[in-house]
């Protein structure tokens, strides 16, 4: 069982990881242009965070609140 200031911070997060990792995401294809191995790490990076951050929605669709 979690307290609500848990979720909170969790939904926080959540959304703070799916957003910045689309933005990473964005920025390393427009990277992709003048520097390919920075482009692509960009990429594999944004792609991470915002898989973390959907994984982390299914996580707390689990939690159940005290």
């Amino acid at each position: 069982m979690t307290s609500l200031i848990h979720i909170q911070r969790l939904q926080r997060l959540i959304w703070v990881l799916i957003y910045g990792g689309l933005l990473t995401l964005v920025l390393g294809l427009s990277m992709q242009r003048s520097d390919d191995a920075l482009g692509w790490s960009m990429v594999t990076a944004g792609a991470l965070l915002a898989l973390v951050g959907a994984v982390l929605i299914y996580v707390r669709s689990r939690m159940k609140v005290d």
